[in-house]
């Protein structure tokens, strides 16, 4: 019948309709899958809108104009410290904005609330991060918005940039400005934001915001400029020139090739929504209208400036109305492009997550005593067998990450340095800047203190020390030179050679621990590792260090043992090596020194051994002035008994520290290991494993990745759906 055919008009309005249902469907995807790329920091690409601009830019003003109603703090000063989502959906039934706060904990969790608590909410936050350390927190707010005055965009305002003065009574400022960059360029970083640039300036040649933004993207492929607050600039106009120059900024002045071809203006007017004496506008319709009317307002002043009528294309970029607009179409296009390339990633997220879930189900499984301990005991072998391959040398484990310049080895373990404060050049020990870990690391340390230590000449005797050093013999008073000799170098040698002891301890002590997280990376590389047992590996690593300290301090009192020993008692069976050589020396100054200091007539061409023999003694043994051959005696004395004793410390502590050192590396810590393990088995088997929060942490991570998987479904169904209805609509227009 006739009646029941459909008008022309009715069949407009219902494909108009579909039309809106369509993108509406399209946009409450979009806004699901940002928020799940929030929550479990998925890679998806879900276009919006990033608003980047200085605190006095107008960065709140217009995007309160572009919703179509006030919300936020507007005005001077830091109002935003966390970046604030806002989803928003025209609904033309929505007389008043209708608005859903997502949860932080739960972002598919929403709790609708009036825009008071919202902004009491957001006001909390800005509280709250201003009395912490860092006061700003990229984790974003979310909420979403529908409203008749509402354009289907999802648009990300960011802390307002600061640009303090460079004074150091500045400096709390000017820390704040770094966060807040850091902040938004860490945003900008995502390829498929639209960066809206705004702009407060009527000279193209400024670039403040521009500056920040063109580090992230360089050539403005993906920024709309937007220069703010037009209404106060036309007035600063002289010519119509600058005006035209304004409007139509040659290409040298604003590099780049941004969206739109060139910038947008616009004017928000200024004043609250509100009932008080202080509110300019009593509802957000005659704040809706203000706006209109200060559109009308730029473009008559802007033509009257010019002297001439507008283009089409310059009204294009005139007023908020135009702005949201392109940005509209422009979002809408980047959705629909953005819908084949979801799907595949939607696809690979829930096989992602279904694996996960399986593992967590087998890791839930698997927390059984006899499984635990079998996994324990696993790891005790693995970890062992790492450690003995690190010392027998690999190249596994990359050098640039756990390797240590001798340089670096020596600011973290501790330096070779003698009693005069000096360190030897690192650069004379061989493979010096060669970045080593493990047995090498080792090798190169001993190396270094054989060089050092071997290397150290007996320190200068004074005659003062010689004079006490001799004292008085308990049954005659007569000189003993070869005991002054004994007592000053045992002396010289305790002072000299025990820090270098201690030093070597240190420094060996720290190459062994850093096996520690070295044979861990290799454990993960190899998928060997324990993850989640956190508490077992604590403590695996814990009995470990404890080994590798106890082990360090028993080998060091054994090597202090031979130092006390060969410093307490001189024999001189240990000291003379150098026999000959002082044999040579003491016959010297038998001759040529003897009759200098006898004062025998020079010509006396012979002299018996005897007589000798008693001028010796006498300028020695009794007689207290110390005359040159006394102190070149103790001085030679003293120089074969430091340097025996330095032999001997030398060759018995690489020894000790080899025996007693590295070798318990291998041959008694698996023992003491395993030991360790079993006994917390017997009696802690729960704390050892902390199976019970385990449980509970596996349990929570399951529940989770089950919503997930839920969720990423739902969006997968959406968004073929979409893609099928879009295909769809293809098929009939190209029809």
């Amino acid at each position: 019948m006739a009646g029941e055919e459909s008008s022309p008009e009715s069949a407009t309005g219902n494909k108009k309709m579909d039309e809106l249902e369509g993108q509406w469907r399209l946009y409450e995807a979009y806004n699901e899958l940002h928020g799940l790329a929030q929550e479990f920091d998925t890679p998806f690409d879900a276009p919006a809108v990033l608003v980047v601009g200085h605190q006095t830019d107008g960065k709140s003003a217009l995007v309160e104009a572009l919703m179509g109603f006030q919300f936020n703090h507007v005005g001077g000063g830091t109002k935003t410290r966390r970046p604030i989502t806002l989803h928003m959906k025209y609904n033309p039934e929505c007389d008043s904005p209708l608005c859903h706060l997502l949860s932080d904990s739960d972002p598919s969790v929403s709790h609708e609330k009036s825009l008071q608590e919202i902004q009491a909410y957001i006001e909390a936050e800005n509280m709250r991060l201003e009395k912490e350390t860092c006061q700003f927190s990229a984790k974003e707010i979310i909420i979403r918005i529908e409203y008749k005055y509402c354009p289907n965009l999802t648009i990300i305002d960011t802390p307002g940039l600061v640009a303090p003065a460079p004074s150091r009574k500045n400096r709390a400022l000017q820390a704040q400005a770094r966060a807040v960059e850091s902040l938004v360029r860490a945003k900008m970083q995502h390829r498929e934001f639209i960066i809206l640039c705004l702009e407060d300036c009527n000279d193209w040649s400024n670039a403040t915001t521009r500056r920040v933004v063109m580090q992230i993207d360089p050539e403005l492929s993906r920024t709309v400029v937007v220069a703010t607050k037009l209404d106060t600039k036309i007035p600063q106009f002289a010519r119509a020139s600058d005006v035209e120059v304004f409007l139509s900024p040659p290409a040298s002045t604003l590099d780049g090739f941004m969206l739109g071809d060139s910038p947008f203006f616009t004017s928000v007017p200024s004043g609250r929504v509100g009932f008080g004496p202080e509110s300019v506008f009593r509802s957000n319709d005659e704040f809706k209208q203000a706006i209109s009317s200060r559109e009308v307002e730029d473009l008559v002043a802007l033509e009257e400036k010019l002297g001439r009528a507008l283009s089409k294309h310059e009204r294009s970029r005139i007023g908020v109305s135009s702005l949201r607009l392109f940005l509209e179409e422009l979002l809408l296009k980047r959705y629909m492009d953005s819908v084949p390339s979801i799907i595949p990633l939607l696809e690979k997220e829930y096989r992602s997550s279904t694996r996960k879930l399986s593992e967590l189900d087998q890791q839930l499984s698997s927390l059984n005593e006899a499984k635990l301990k079998e996994k324990g005991r696993t790891f005790h072998d693995l970890f062992l067998t790492k450690l003995s391959l690190l010392l027998k040398g690999t190249v596994i484990a990359p050098p640039d990450k756990f390797g240590e310049t001798l340089q670096d080895e020596r600011v973290n373990g501790g330096a070779f340095i003698g009693s005069d404060g000096l360190q030897f050049p690192h650069k004379l020990i061989p493979n010096a800047g060669m970045r080593l870990y493990g047995g090498a690391q080792y090798h190169r340390a001993m190396a270094e203190f054989r060089f050092v230590v071997g290397g150290i000449k007996c320190p200068p005797i004074t005659r003062e020390e010689i004079v006490n050093a001799c004292g008085v013999e308990d049954i005659h008073d007569g000189t003993n030179y070869s005991r002054t000799a004994c007592v000053i170098a045992v002396a010289k040698a305790r002072d000299t050679f025990e820090p270098f002891l201690h030093q070597l301890g240190c420094r060996l002590l720290h190459i062994l621990k850093r096996l520690l997280p070295i044979a861990v990376y290799l454990l993960q590389k190899e998928g060997e590792y324990l993850s989640g047992h956190d508490v077992f590996l604590r403590r695996v690593a814990d009995a470990f260090n404890n080994f590798a300290e106890s082990t360090e301090i028993s080998c060091r009192e054994k090597c202090m043992e031979d130092l006390v020993s060969t410093t307490r008692y001189v024999t001189w069976s240990l000291h003379n090596k150098n026999r000959a050589g002082l044999r040579q020396f003491l016959d010297s100054f038998g001759g040529s020194e003897h009759s200098a200091i006898i004062g025998n007539d020079s010509n006396t061409s012979t002299q018996t051994t005897e007589t000798r023999l008693a001028d010796l003694l006498d300028s020695t043994l009794w007689n207290r002035r110390l005359a040159p051959s006394s102190e070149r005696i103790v001085y030679a004395l003293v120089q074969q008994i430091f340097h025996g004793i330095r032999e001997y410390f030398l060759a018995s502590t690489e020894l000790k520290f080899n025996c007693f050192l590295l070798m318990p590396v291998v041959d008694k810590l698996p023992a003491m290991l395993r030991e360790d393990l079993e006994s917390a088995f017997e009696d802690d088997l729960d704390n050892v494993f902390d199976i019970t929060n385990l449980r509970h942490s596996v349990g929570q991570q399951k529940r989770q990745t089950e919503i997930e998987l839920k969720r990423v479904q739902k969006l997968k169904e959406k968004f073929r759906y979409i893609h099928e209805q879009l295909n769809s609509q293809q098929a009939m227009f190209g029809q």
